[in-house]
C-alpha cells in the first residue's frame, strides 16, 4: 500500500475514533446500549413548563445529579434571576432531573479531570452546560463573535443554532447559525 494512502487511512481512523470519544453525553454507556444514550422517553411536563419558560429545558443527562441539585438549590437567584417554584414543583423537576441526568442509570458522562481544574480543585459538579469539555469541544470552532451576535446572546441559548433544542434534538446536520 502506498503511504501516502496509509497516512490518509490512519489520520481518517484517528479523526473517527476522535469523533467518537467526543460525542454526545452519554456515548459511554456501558454496553453501548442505545436506549441508555437516547433522550429520556419521557419528558416532565412540569420541567418542560417551568424551565422551558425562560430557556430550552437543558436535558438531564448534560449534567451529573449533584450539579442539578445545585441548580436546584440555588433558584433564589438563578444566574442573575429569581427562580423559586413552588416546593412540590421543585421536587418534581429535581426528581426528575436527577433520575435522567449524566451517571445515573449507568450513564457516562464525560465531566474530567480537565473540567474540574478548569471549575476549581475538586468541583466535580459544575453549574454550567458550558463549562463542562464536552460543551467546549464541541463548540470550539465558534467564536467570540458568533456567541455575541444579538440573535445567539450567549452560549446557554441552545435553540439559537440548534433547531429542535427545545425538544431535545441537538442533530448536528440541522444546526442553522443566525447571522
Amino acid at each position: 500500500m502506498n503511504m501516502a494512502i496509509r497516512g490518509i487511512l490512519v489520520v481518517s481512523l484517528v479523526t473517527a475514533a476522535t469523533a467518537i470519544s467526543f460525542s454526545w453525553p452519554g456515548a459511554l454507556a456501558s454496553g453501548g446500549d442505545k436506549e441508555k444514550r437516547a433522550w429520556p422517553a419521557v419528558r416532565d411536563e412540569a420541567w418542560v413548563s417551568e424551565c422551558g419558560a425562560c430557556h430550552v429545558p437543558y436535558p438531564p443527562r448534560l449534567l451529573p445529579a449533584a450539579s442539578w441539585d445545585r441548580v436546584m438549590d440555588g433558584l433564589a437567584d438563578h444566574f442573575g434571576e429569581n427562580a423559586e417554584l413552588a416546593p412540590e414543583t421543585s421536587e418534581r423537576i429535581r426528581s426528575y432531573l436527577k433520575a435522567h441526568a449524566s451517571g445515573a442509570r449507568g450513564i457516562g458522562w464525560r465531566y474530567d479531570d480537565d473540567d474540574k481544574r478548569a471549575n476549581g480543585a475538586g468541583n466535580a459538579a459544575p453549574l454550567r452546560i458550558t463549562e463542562t469539555r464536552w460543551f467546549r469541544h464541541e463548540h470550539d470552532e465558534i467564536s467570540a463573535r458568533v456567541w455575541a451576535r444579538e440573535a445567539v446572546g450567549s452560549p446557554a441559548n441552545c435553540g439559537a443554532c440548534h433547531r429542535g433544542a427545545d425538544k431535545g434534538e441537538f442533530n448536528e446536520h440541522r444546526i442553522k447559525i443566525p447571522k
